[in-house]
């Protein structure tokens, strides 16, 4: 496969599963591969939705970690998008995975409400008008809440989630609130948090949040995840979700 410039092929080390990236661009990080591995137990033949799937990451990495039935990545840059579409290619993904150049704001028009059965989003996790803005306008769009805030991330999913449809969403840790007072205003009911650190001595880094369309109300906190152990290397568990042990 011919690469545009600045593009590379990396390998996924995950039963042969390779993607495209832009190294001037916005890549996949941890949270993409964490997030992965806290959606991966889905009911098989679900229909799965990935609302900002950047290049492809989660839609790829669940096709081989799920028994899922259909995948669709939602992406609003179009660059981003096709070089996605070029990565499902790669790996011969074509049958079950479909990349969509859209605003996820735009997604009833293409989808019926009540259709999908699991959601995964890593959306921006800046609001609007804060953090460093002099960056390119990919990362710029993939990092702050520019082309849809994180009320219209949980909103879209309310509507095309089916009764009892799972989301799940990684972000940060002071987003927390917002993220659980809109869900539940959108009939998601928290189910699952998870608090992600570098290691045991830090602050929490992420979130993993798992919400149920619908769902009766209890929430249930999980073990922390730490990235690194205290010498400085990858735990045992990020070891076993990048399949390294």
């Amino acid at each position: 496969m011919k690469l545009k410039e600045n593009e590379r092929i990396d390998d996924l080390e995950f039963k042969g599963l390779k993607i495209i990236q832009n190294k001037n661009g916005f890549c996949f990080g941890i949270d993409s591969v964490i997030l992965s591995d806290f959606a991966k137990n889905v009911k098989p033949n679900s229909n799965i939705m990935d609302l900002g799937t950047g290049t492809g990451i989660l839609p790829i990495l669940l096709s081989a970690k799920t028994e899922a039935k259909k995948i669709w990545g939602i992406e609003i840059q179009e660059d981003v998008a096709n070089m996605a579409k070029r990565s499902v290619l790669l790996n011969k993904l074509e049958e079950k995975i479909e990349i969509i150049n859209e605003n996820i704001l735009n997604l009833e028009s293409k989808f019926e409400k009540n259709s999908i059965d699991v959601i995964v989003t890593n959306p921006p996790y800046k609001k609007k008008g804060t953090g460093v803005i002099n960056e390119k306008e990919s990362k710029l769009i993939a990092r702050h809440e520019i082309t849809a805030s994180l009320e219209d991330f949980i909103e879209i999913s309310s509507k095309l989630l089916k009764y009892k449809g799972e989301i799940f969403m990684v972000h940060r840790p002071e987003r927390l609130v917002d993220i659980l007072y809109l869900m539940r205003n959108k009939k998601i009911e928290p189910k699952n948090i998870r608090f992600v650190y570098a290691n045991k001595e830090s602050k929490p880094k992420l979130i993993l949040v798992r919400g149920v369309k619908n769902a009766k109300e209890f929430l249930k906190v999980e073990k922390n995840l730490y990235i690194y152990n205290e010498d400085g290397n990858y735990s045992d568990e990020i070891l076993k979700i990048y399949n390294k042990i």
